[in-house]
């Protein structure tokens, strides 16, 4: 779907169930993100359904699987997820931790951002972060986004970072 000069981003499909029990149960990822419940491998096959296809289905996009163009290896997603609770789509991205900190994280999510200017037509993109995950903070402060405030989540009791950055025409 989207390719950069060392990573393909595609749709999520059932075959990367293994690779997504993987991710959604690393320690960042659910101090960070959250613990997504997924205990199986075959959970993780239904979390896909449910969640990542049906976003394509729902909103025309969602998160990608982001793999190494060398040896399609999957390393990690990063797209755009839609919430009920925010009024604009907001960036996502989760990498395993042996391809953190290998400009990774950022070379898919700005293709995702081209990809949401250009294709999807976004007008403005947000983020939300915990207040102690400084590199995501980093990382989106790189990208060009600017931190708004602190928001709740209604599911949640903690205080999140909320970022934005709007497109200029």
């Amino acid at each position: 779907m989207l390719e950069t000069k060392r990573l393909i981003l595609r749709e999520i499909v059932a075959q990367d169930a293994e690779f997504i029990y993987d991710l959604v149960n690393q320690p960042s990822f659910v101090k960070y993100i959250g613990n997504r419940n997924v205990h199986s491998v075959e959970t993780a096959g239904d979390f896909i359904e449910t969640r990542y296809r049906k976003s394509y289905a729902d909103n025309g996009f969602g998160l990608y699987l982001v793999e190494l163009k060398e040896n399609n290896a999957p390393i990690g997603i990063c797209g755009f997820v839609r919430r009920d609770t925010l009024p604009d789509a907001d960036i996502g991205f989760a990498f395993l931790p042996q391809f953190e900190r290998k400009g990774y994280a950022f070379e898919s999510a700005d293709a995702v951002m081209k990809y949401g200017r250009d294709a999807l037509k976004l007008e403005k993109v947000l983020a939300i972060t915990t207040q102690d995950n400084h590199a995501s903070g980093k990382l989106l402060e790189k990208l060009g986004f600017k931190f708004e405030n602190l928001i709740k989540q209604p599911s949640d009791d903690a205080e999140l970072k909320l970022f934005s950055f709007e497109f200029k025409n």
